[in-house]
């Protein structure tokens, strides 16, 4: 027996080199062939062991003749005479998985031919699928997630040379996946289905349709039946919940990889929209009494689906050249949406737990002799929220009545509202419910933004259906307040956005250059929008100027008492300022109408205060012109102490933002690489007697300041125009962004038409 595993030892060492087998490949097989399968023998004594295999002491080839291998010591137990069987198992597995990574990874020809030949043999000469299986139900949990991983990869390997799978392992599949039951043969087969799933994937030289094809076509029925089963059980009348748990994970995650190969590998069977067509069943886990990581596994893989971005992590290779339509797609989302907004309706928001744990640093637990402090789950926040603004945006380009969507939408966001308003202090509802969306994502940039994408997808389509049969200003001014009631306003919700990233360009640019998020696309959705509802924008920007004004806050450090005497030069009180809020600002403004007045209560520089400023020796915000990347670190080092010089004197938070941007894309002399138009018109204006204006020679005195926030956004867009000009004369940006750059440049003529119609 020492021999014996002396001989596997050495069989390992070499097999984790990659190197060559010299020997017979009958002679390997006959060291790899599984023993103690059929018992439950892993505490078997040494001289059982001696005794089982006293066959093979004298019948092994007398060829072999192994010698030792130059390797670092490995983590290997030697085998003596104490050794049991337990680990001679454990070391035939290991050796029979590295060899079957070899064959599926980057090996040395010679040595892949070999070790393909050794398991080939292995799979004629013994039962091996069998054996494995055989190992699932076994007390040693290692020697059965290690059976597992073999048999697995072992499947893998069948399919990718064209073996036709052994009848064992389907029958093994189809008896245990008929009816749910309490047992581990259940986790371990659908771990090893969904490893065999995630193995095509990764495989970047096959082809993976066809390969997946072959292995889902003797399991596309049985899944169905297994869905139904578990799904159907009660949760509080299982004996043992940790297995079921196991089980609903496990099952989850086969799920998800179905899904997942459903969309990137372009392949169609009924187990992959099992999800969509029963998803009441998957809906019904988060009412269960289980633990709360169960539950949020379940809502975060709805929302997956919801957004089409199941398995985006296992796709790093090349998809299939040509995608065919999936003609069910549409039809499985709305059904997915529906079920969704049937659950929110019956009160699935309501039994979400979103008790969470602070973070701290070393751990979350509460140190003894203080009181823990109750915060929320944003994980589940997050989750929640986008299943229900995704499925109404589903839910709304398949419906064609206005008063249906506005009624369902006024239902569901009432809904969400309420349940993120204990979780969010201080509440946005008491402020405007459009802030909603900013502070429940603030902290996930990929799903704010898919967020915020279907709030415009939302809006355009009421609006569309509005205008078709409304026209009256009232009907206007009704649908606007029911917008910001609601909380879907994108404007409200890009200002919000916009805000909170300090107007700062380069933000913007990370977002628009990152592949993380789908900002590209709902920038320029929004921008096209923007073009059709200029006069809304701007109102709304004034309101915001309002809001701030009446929140004290102070953008430019003006002085409050500017403020009180314009509102009080105002014979009739403003009912913006009024209700001391930006929604009911909104709500109650008359939108297109007073789009180019002057709003009331807004914060302007008088000339007096101006001079008494130049007259302290401050400087009026002003910044550099040049616009261009440096021609080396001189000229940057050079130029750049004249702007701390100058910025150390600017004191509002623009000027610091546009600092940002400066010493981020940098600052040239050299003019000449600007593109004439560039030239023509620079980013920030001359220093004039009126600084406010974004073009001195066209803006007069009465309109925007320069603290205004719809100044604030065209001067952002403008900075983002010249950081991606210099990124695309450098080739440096990933793609073309001509449309991109010609809505920006309309976004800032309609702002200068707006603030000098003349």
């Amino acid at each position: 027996m020492k021999d014996f595993c002396e001989v596997l030892e050495q069989l390992y060492k070499k097999v984790l080199l990659g190197a060559t087998l010299e020997n017979d490949s009958q002679e390997y097989v006959f060291y790899l062939n599984p023993v103690f399968l059929d018992r439950d023998d892993s505490t078997a004594t040494s001289s059982e062991c001696s005794h089982t295999l006293g066959f093979r002491d004298r019948c092994q080839p007398s060829s072999v003749n192994w010698a030792t291998t130059s390797v670092s010591p490995v983590c290997l137990k030697r085998c003596a005479q104490t050794s049991s069987a337990r680990e001679i198992l454990l070391l035939q597995l290991t050796v029979t998985k590295v060899m079957l990574t070899r064959i599926l990874s980057e090996t040395e020809f010679h040595a892949e031919e070999k070790y393909r030949e050794i398991i080939q043999i292995l799979l004629k000469s013994s039962d091996l699928d069998s054996k494995l299986t055989g190992m699932f139900q076994n007390s040693d949990k290692l020697l059965s997630h290690m059976a597992a991983k073999c048999l697995a990869l072992l499947l893998y390997f069948q399919l990718k040379e064209k073996i036709t799978l052994s009848n064992s392992w389907v029958a093994f599949c189809h008896k245990n996946l008929s009816e749910y039951s309490e047992s581990d043969k259940i986790v371990y087969c659908l771990w090893t289905l969904a490893v065999v799933i995630k193995e095509i994937f990764k495989d970047t030289r096959s082809q993976k349709t066809e390969i997946l094809k072959q292995f889902l076509t003797p399991f596309d029925s049985i899944f169905e039946v297994f869905y139904d089963s578990l799904f159907s059980r009660r949760f509080e009348n299982c004996r043992d919940t940790t297995k079921i748990v196991n089980t609903l994970i496990c099952f989850l995650e086969l799920l998800e990889l179905l899904i997942a190969s459903r969309i990137h590998l372009a392949s169609q069977f009924t187990c992959q929209r099992i999800v969509f067509l029963k998803p009441s069943c998957v809906l019904d886990v988060i009412t269960w009494p289980v633990q709360t990581f169960v539950k949020r596994k379940f809502i975060i893989f709805i929302k997956k689906c919801l957004l089409c971005k199941v398995g985006e992590d296992l796709c790093r290779g090349s998809g299939p050249a040509f995608t065919p339509p999936d003609c069910h797609l549409n039809v499985d989302m709305l059904a997915l949406a529906d079920a969704v907004l049937q659950a929110v309706d019956l009160g699935l928001l309501r039994t979400l737990s979103v008790r969470g744990k602070p973070s701290r640093f070393g751990g979350g637990e509460v140190p003894p002799g203080l009181e823990p402090v109750p915060v929320p789950d944003h994980v589940i926040l997050r989750a929640a929220s986008l299943l229900v603004i995704k499925s109404l945006e589903i839910k709304f380009q398949n419906c064609a009545s206005a008063n249906e969507m506005k009624v369902d939408l006024q239902k569901f966001m009432s809904e969400l509202l309420t349940f993120l308003e204990p979780h969010l202090q201080p509440s946005p509802l008491s402020h405007d419910p459009c802030e909603w969306l900013c502070r429940v994502f603030i902290e996930q940039d990929d799903d704010m933004v898919e967020a915020a994408k279907a709030t415009v997808g939302i809006y355009l389509r009421l609006t569309r259906e509005r205008e078709a049969i409304e026209s009256l200003t009232q009907g206007k001014e009704k649908w606007d307040h029911h917008t910001h009631e609601n909380g879907y306003n994108p404007h409200c919700i890009f200002l919000y956005f916009l805000k909170n990233v300090g107007f700062d360009a380069t933000v913007l640019l990370d977002f628009l250059i990152s592949s993380e998020t789908c900002f590209l696309e709902y920038f320029v959705r929004y921008l096209k929008l923007l073009q059709k509802d200029w006069d809304k924008f701007f109102t709304i920007c004034k309101s915001f100027d309002v809001t701030e004004s009446n929140d004290s806050i102070n953008i430019c450090g003006c002085v409050s008492s500017l403020v009180q005497d314009r509102s009080s030069s105002r014979t009739e009180p403003s009912p913006w300022a009024g209700r001391g809020s930006h929604r009911n600002a909104c709500a109650s403004a008359s939108w297109p109408s007073d789009a180019s007045s002057e709003p009331p209560n807004q914060v302007v520089m008088s000339k007096e205060t101006q001079a008494t400023l130049q007259a302290d020796g401050q400087s009026l915000p002003q910044a550099s012109q040049s616009l261009v990347d440096y021609d080396s670190s001189d000229d940057s080092e050079v130029e750049s102490k004249d702007l701390c010089s100058a910025n150390s004197k600017q004191t509002s938070l623009y000027q610091e933002a546009m600092k940002k941007i400066q010493d981020t894309v940098g600052i040239s002399k050299n003019k000449k690489e600007l593109s004439p138009e560039l030239q023509s018109r620079p980013l920030v204006p001359k220093e004039s007697n009126n600084p406010f204006s974004v073009d001195c020679d066209i803006v007069p005195n009465n309109t925007d300041s320069k603290v205004g926030t719809a100044y604030r956004t065209v001067k952002c867009f403008e900075e983002l125009q010249g950081a991606i000009h210099r990124l695309q004369k450098k080739n440096l940006f990933p793609y073309n962004p001509t449309a991109l750059m010609k809505l920006l440049k309309q976004t800032e003529a309609m702002y200068k038409k707006t603030v000098n119609p003349l």
